[in-house]
């Protein structure tokens, strides 16, 4: 039996030998042999099946595991090197000191710093992960399925067990392992499996000798989980689900990984660069402050603590929360972010394409009107019930225009034509041919074969037109009458089919394309496809914030301009993929950076456009929700779909709307440069501080007789520099920051940092002066006053630096920070300044600060701040950018 014994095992391997036997099972036996009927599986066999074989769905989206989650919260480099600096000061300070003298400080803050990264960054990505999910629910991919005792109806994915029989067409992702036992010019896409780009045809049965020999995923009658039907259509039953499918078993993604980012790439430059930072900087604090002080064990654990304050162990929760925080805000606006870094994509987007169909348009298509080959108007209804036949009777994929066509009859009360008729076969669409026939036959044996598609392309295929009830030849006269009456409705803004039909045809099976010739023109069918209400406002929108919108479509150049027209995108520049076809990829790359409308595209046009446009440095997104956008939503650097696409598409794309509003691409842009913008703070924040912080400890470390800060001291001032961090995910951008599209710029950020960083070591050297020659802590005995004086000065200027490079304005008079950031970093500075006066800072080793202090504290960080700002300002002249 082929179903009884249930996989126990975590580990899946795929059994190619069962696969091979499915395969060459006669379509006579199959049947039996996968354990099912013809008329489906019942209701008790698919309950049996689901409690031993599961859910139809493979590990990798399934969901993740919270401890899982928790755990790789910890795998990132600084953790890694706070981890080593816990234990090392677990070992010195606690395991070798003599009974009594245990120090466990040391080791209690670097574990603390260490947890409290790790639980933020977790329950930030938890928080978004939660989000996504309830929406994800609301996006539901079905198939077409037939169960014992029903019609043939969706069900979701999910639901399939071994022995359903399934059907396919063009645009659906094919949901499980299954064999063919029925199909009809049936094009295969394998390439998230293989990455092979061309289709593949496939037959119910094996052909030759494949069986013996060869790999499984090049057998004819056998479609594989994760693969998508491209063209045809077919019934298979179900041999494989979830876990122990083709794709289950090699754990692949279904669209595959992305290529890591620009953004991502310049996050682990950031990561290395302050780590080796940290490598040069700990051996020389350790070496000069051994040699100078002659105390080889304190200096060590000075060097541990300065390379803990130099860890930027935040980054990672810094990332991850503003990534969390804006797929949280857009979840709240009906947007399913599936992949985190497509929100900062969102942000360095500076061109969208967008397919006209569905997506600008509204994806309600009313069949406006059909007349006769000669303009005339088609009272016999006619024409419409010729397109209601091909329509009816096709198998393959049902587009809007075929459902406003039934849904039209329906209104009119006419379903009732086709009883009259029955199918003999179809030539089902495809986007090469752009049209679909069908030949089916009355009661009395007369057989007609009816197309219908786009104009041009059924004008090809017909030698003749009938009006008035008479055929005359299709001369060229009547061709290019028959494109200005397309071409007249095209202008009103509605898309043309044209319909053609044969009679008496004495072939009984096997048509094909070849079968599509000498047809007669019998009229044309104009359906109204508005923009969306949203549209317009939308591409205004997306215009002010610097994103440049761009048409590709594979409708005919008249219907897009109309569209465009309509909402607010330039119709000057435009190109038809004839014209690109006929273009060298020279004058393609040059033509691409104008053009606004693309039309009459194949979905391999508009994924060559889209990469065009990357390599000229753009950051592109694609709008799109047909199979023939699937490419495109794939190559594009965000690819956004809507909940009425067809499956491929929205398993290719990294967000889908849910609702059917426009504007929130703009919230999607916002949302997405907010995020840039507090991720470059926090970075450029961390990396000229601690640039900084080297030339403070070098200097101190050669000149001074003692330690400029014990390491307690260090540890204590950086786990309250860390908590005055956490609140920059919650602050705003400036609105001059948002107006234009951001890219990571990896030289900016080694620029920044020499410029910006010494700033603060020019100040924390005038309060070693100060301490020095004012307060007279100039010999070991003065030390604690020393030390004490620059943690409250260090704490404070890193705090400050949070206000003084979160904007290019004066901080504070031309921009304030939000409240939880100027909340959190004022209190950070009151701890600081009152723990000298308490217990705790004298456990610690700090003293209590004489009053004449502040007043030179007070002129230290004004000067500071004065001397930062005109810095900044010159900085901006010079190279036009701050953040």
């Amino acid at each position: 039996m082929v179903w009884k014994k249930k996989l126990r095992s975590p580990q899946y391997t795929f059994n190619s030998e069962k696969v091979f036997l499915v395969a060459t099972q006669p379509g006579k036996s199959i049947y039996s042999y996968l354990q099912t009927t013809k008329l489906g599986l019942t209701q008790g066999e698919v309950q049996e099946r689901q409690s031993i074989y599961g859910r139809n769905e493979v590990v990798h989206e399934q969901k993740k595991n919270p401890f899982i989650l928790f755990i790789k919260t910890f795998i990132n480099p600084f953790i890694g090197v706070l981890t080593g600096l816990a234990i090392i000061s677990l070992f010195l300070d606690v395991l070798m000191a003599d009974p009594g003298e245990q120090e466990w400080t040391g080791v209690i803050i670097i574990s603390s710093m260490v947890l409290f990264s790790a639980i933020l960054r977790f329950w930030q990505e938890w928080r978004a992960s939660e989000a996504t999910d309830s929406l994800m629910k609301m996006v539901k991919n079905t198939c077409l399925a037939k169960r014992a005792g029903e019609q043939e109806e969706e069900i979701e994915i999910t639901e399939l067990v071994p022995g359903d029989i399934v059907y396919l067409a063009a645009g659906d992702m094919v949901p499980a392992d299954i064999r063919i036992i029925d199909s009809k010019d049936l094009f295969i896409s394998q390439a998230s499996l293989t990455g092979e780009s061309e289709p593949i045809e496939k037959f119910p049965e094996v052909r030759g000798q494949q069986f013996r020999k060869g790999s499984v995923i090049e057998l004819d009658n056998i479609c594989y989980m994760g693969s998508n039907v491209i063209s045809g259509a077919a019934k298979g039953i179900v041999f494989e689900t979830g876990n122990k499918t083709y794709l289950g078993t090699i754990a692949k993604s279904l669209v595959g990984h992305r290529a890591t980012t620009a953004f991502d790439k310049g996050i682990s430059k950031v990561s290395f660069l302050l780590i080796r930072f940290m490598l040069v900087m700990v051996p020389f604090v350790f070496f000069v402050n051994g040699f100078t002080k002659g105390d080889w064990f304190e200096a060590f654990i000075f060097a541990i603590s300065v390379a803990v304050g130099l860890t930027p162990e935040m980054l990672p929760m810094i990332v991850t929360a503003n990534l969390s925080k804006g797929a949280i805000a857009m979840s709240k606006k009906k947007t399913i972010v599936k992949n985190l870094n497509a929100i900062q994509n969102f942000g360095a987007m500076d061109i969208l394409c967008t397919d006209k169909t569905g997506t600008l348009t509204c994806d309600k298509i009313v069949l406006e009107k059909y007349i006769n080959a000669d303009g005339s108007d088609d009272n016999s209804k006619r024409i419409l019930r010729h397109a209601y036949f091909n329509s009816y009777f096709q198998t393959g994929l049902r587009n809007l225009m075929d459902k406003a066509i039934l849904s039209h009859v329906r209104d009119l009360s006419l379903e009732h034509l086709k009883d009259d008729y029955t199918k003999v076969d179809e030539i089902p669409f495809d986007f090469t041919r752009r049209r679909m026939s069908v030949v089916i036959e009355d009661r009395q044996g007369k057989r007609q074969i009816i197309t219908k598609g786009a104009v041009e392309e059924v004008l090809d295929v017909c030698s003749y037109a009938e009006f008035n009830g008479q055929i005359h030849p299709l001369t060229d006269a009547l061709k290019i009458k028959a494109q200005m009456i397309s071409e007249d409705m095209n202008q009103q803004g509605m898309r043309v089919l044209a319909v053609s039909q044969k009679s008496f045809i004495e072939k009984d099976c096997n048509f094909a394309i070849e079968d599509e010739k000498e047809m007669v023109l019998i009229g044309y069918l104009a359906f109204l496809d508005p923009p969306k209400p949203s549209a317009a406002e939308a591409i205004e929108q997306l215009y002010a914030h610097g994103v440049a919108v761009k048409i590709l479509s594979g409708d005919n150049d008249v219907v897009v301009k109309a569209i465009a027209r309509q909402v607010g995108i330039d119709t000057s520049h435009f190109l038809t993929g004839i014209e690109i076809e006929n273009m060298d990829e020279t004058a393609l790359k040059e033509a691409v950076k104008d053009t606004t409308l693309f039309s009459k595209l194949t979905p391999l046009q508009k994924t060559q456009i889209i990469s065009l446009l990357q390599e000229q440095g753009n950051t592109v997104g694609f709008l799109g929700d047909g199979i023939n956008d699937a490419g495109a939503l794939r190559q594009s650097d965000i690819g956004i779909s809507v909940d009425s696409a067809v499956d491929i598409a929205k398993e290719s794309a990294d967000i889908i709307l849910l609702e059917k509003d426009l504007m929130v691409l703009e919230d999607g842009v916002l949302e997405g440069r907010k995020t840039f913008g507090n991720i470059n703070k926090y970075i450029k924040m961390t990396a000229s501080s601690n640039f900084g912080n080297m030339f403070s400890v070098m200097f101190a470390s050669a000149f001074l007789p003692f330690l400029p800060m014990m390491p307690i001291h260090l540890l204590i001032q950086n786990l309250l520099y860390d908590i005055s961090q956490t609140t920059i995910p919650f602050d705003r951008m400036d609105p001059e920051f948002l107006k234009k599209p951001r890219k990571w710029d990896a030289s900016d950020l080694s620029r920044f940092m020499i410029y910006v960083g010494p700033i603060s070591s020019i100040f924390d050297i005038i309060t070693y002066l100060v301490m020095w020659y004012v307060f007279s802590c100039n010999s070991p005995e003065h030390q604690t006053l020393f030390q004490t004086g620059w943690f409250v000065e260090g704490l404070l200027s890193q705090t400050l630096i949070v206000h003084m490079i979160r904007t290019r304005k004066i901080p504070f008079i031309q921009s304030r920070a939000t409240w939880p950031v100027m909340g959190l970093t004022f209190l950070i500075m009151a701890i600081g300044i009152l723990i000298p006066f308490t217990a705790f800072g004298r456990s610690i080793g700090l003293t209590a600060l004489p009053l004449s202090y502040f007043p030179w504290l007070v002129g230290i960080l004004l000067s500071y701040c004065i001397l930062t700002q005109i810095v900044k300002n010159w900085y901006i002249k010079k190279f036009v950018r701050w953040l």
